[in-house]
């Protein structure tokens, strides 16, 4: 009788099992084209890339670190020849335009902006240097001597008032960026290097864009 009752025990058993097993293949077989919900929205593209890509690194402090970060994007994201001209172009375009994330680490900040407009809004004789240059080094293929006498008087009385203007506007653009700024740090030679420099160039060539014409007033 024990042994009866051990098989029956046995044969219950595997009965049960074979039922909950049917009723959990009839379930997954009705649950098959069925998705259950995930309880969040599913995110976006973009919010998908970011994730894969990670947090967005700060800019570039110096030139190089530029240069060298450059140089591992291009290495870990491969691109074609049309998509890296699109690139540069539109990096071009925005540098141009005075975008910070893409001027040169010298060129960032609202000190340098501010000087910037300084130099740009007004007419100095600093913009005569690089044509100066240019008259200083055809005198020295004339062969007059009378003449060349000449034109380097002009060229070296043009090139002391020019100094002269350089000193001034240092001076005094980096004492209106101290009262603009007062929680900056700026160093007046630093400053007045830079202004120096960008009253040379030509005004069509200054990078980035001037954003005020010759004579517009700069807020202070």
């Amino acid at each position: 009788m024990r042994f009866l009752r051990r098989g029956s025990s046995t044969t219950d058993t595997k009965d049960a099992e074979a039922t909950d097993t049917g009723e959990e293949s009839a379930q997954s077989h009705i649950r098959r084209g069925y998705t259950p919900k995930k309880g969040r929205p599913t995110p976006s593209r973009r919010e998908a890339e970011n994730k894969r890509r990670g947090p967005v690194p700060p800019p570039p402090k110096t030139t190089r670190e530029a240069i060298k970060r450059s140089r591992e994007l291009r290495k870990s994201n491969p691109v074609s020849k049309e998509e890296l001209k699109a690139l540069r172009r539109e990096r071009r375009e925005r540098m141009l335009a005075g975008d910070e994330r893409y001027l040169a680490p010298h060129d960032r900040g609202p000190v340098k902006a501010f000087a910037r407009d300084c130099v740009d809004s007004r007419r100095n004789l600093l913009g005569l240097f690089m044509p100066l240059a240019l008259v200083m080094f055809v005198s020295t293929v004339i062969g007059n001597v009378a003449v060349q006498q000449i034109i380097t008087m002009l060229c070296m009385v043009l090139l002391l008032a020019m100094l002269m203007e350089a000193f001034y506007n240092g001076r005094r653009i980096a004492r209106l960026a101290r009262e603009k700024f007062p929680k900056e740090t700026i160093k007046g030679r630093s400053l007045g290097w830079y202004c120096f420099i960008r009253a040379t160039q030509f005004r069509k060539l200054r990078i980035p864009r001037p954003r005020v014409k010759p004579g517009d007033e700069i807020p202070l």
